[in-house]
């Protein structure tokens, strides 16, 4: 323990998920008290190597408790409020930059991210995605910045011009095969028109897992059968486990190797959503069964708890692909549609960030007012 009460750096099994099996845990969360706490330290110390954030868990952090409000009524008295937002966003990702800029350095920029996503409002339009990430870039300017874009259509041209330009790029909210096949090309393509130093370039594909689950168990429900029923609970990990072997395939071969040859780093599948949404399930569900080399695993911080308590340490990810296969091949048989899932989870997803992003700048106005 450190003097302060909090739990010390020390080996665990985050160390040897990287060490031993080539993924990187990354905290799911971003606040300013885990700043000012010395608590992002600590988990980086314990062996996460990267941190996430999106408009939800700001707007958790702003509406609990007062870390924000001083220098809040300082910025919003002199800026409008969507301007204040992105000022403290910003001083927070800037902290979290400096915290994991040792492990970027140390790990030849293969690890010490830190993510922050454009306004969940401009999914729909490239050009003003395009924009706003040449912004975040300028105004940031570090070198382990990822600036989080989704995987809409409008998204994954964005994404191309983004990294043609030698940005660093998160994809986030894919949710179906099609679309992550997508998302590759758009960042090969990206770094074939890159005339720069490719060894600079970064990029993870942020494939989210448990929500997958939950639509699909929803569809397995309505169906009804017991072929249908006895499916439960696989389709997510199935899906993402293919969703590796389609990586593996892309990530290869003399098109990949000629890039690589000029120092460019592979689009890291990033595991996403991994907290267990159903209590029937393992808690770890989503984590002990995606471990494997060039991989990332996003965690909240309970899971992480979890993780480092009894997670498994054991390279999962393409144990038995063809079963991964086959349970796709089933669902499909008993009649769930995987793209329709996956066009369903898209709309839901940029619509549950930009209502978290819209209800945090009312508050942020409510606050402003009241002040």
């Amino acid at each position: 323990m450190t003097p302060e009460g909090r739990p010390g750096p020390s080996p665990s099994r985050l160390r040897a998920l990287h060490d031993e099996f080539g993924q990187s845990a990354w905290v799911d969360n971003l606040t300013r008290t885990m700043l000012t706490s010395g608590r992002l330290a600590d988990l980086v110390g314990m062996g996460v190597r990267g941190v996430t954030s999106n408009p939800t868990i700001f707007a958790k952090a702003f509406e609990s408790g007062d870390a924000y409000d001083a220098e809040f009524s300082d910025l919003v008295a002199a800026h409008p409020v969507d301007d204040a937002y992105w000022e403290l966003v910003i001083e927070d990702v800037t902290g979290a930059l400096s915290v994991l800029a040792p492990l970027y350095e140390e790990s030849g920029g293969g690890d010490g991210f830190v993510s922050l996503e454009v306004a969940p409002a401009i999914a729909s339009d490239a050009e003003a995605t395009v924009k706003a990430a040449r912004w975040l870039h300028g105004r940031i300017a570090r070198p382990n910045l990822l600036v989080k874009i989704p995987a809409t259509e409008p998204g994954v041209d964005a994404i191309r011009r983004m990294v043609s330009e030698g940005a660093n790029i998160n994809v986030t909210l894919i949710f179906g095969l099609d679309r992550y096949e997508a998302v590759m090309e758009a960042y090969l393509s990206g770094l074939e028109a890159f005339d720069g130093d490719l060894s600079t370039v970064a990029g993870v594909a942020s494939f989210f897992v448990s929500r997958v689950d939950t639509l699909v168990d929803r569809r397995l429900e309505e169906i009804g059968t017991p072929e249908a029923l006895e499916l439960r609970g696989k389709g997510a990990v199935a899906q993402a486990q293919v969703a590796y072997q389609r990586f593996l395939a892309r990530f290869s071969g003399p098109r990949w190797e000629a890039l690589a040859t000029r120092g460019a780093h592979p689009q890291r599948p990033l595991w996403a959503s991994t907290s267990t949404k159903n209590p029937a399930y393992p808690d770890l569900l989503y984590v002990d069964n995606l471990i494997g080399p060039d991989t990332v695993n996003t965690l909240p911080e309970p899971t992480i708890d979890a993780f480092v308590d009894h997670g498994t340490l054991a390279r999962t990810v393409d144990a038995d692909p063809d079963g991964a296969q086959k349970v796709l091949d089933r669902l499909a048989d008993v009649g769930v549609d995987m793209d329709e899932v996956a066009t369903v989870l898209e709309d839901e997803g940029v619509a549950a960030f930009a209502k978290s992003y819209d209800t945090l700048i009312q508050v942020l106005t409510d606050k402003a007012n009241a002040a």
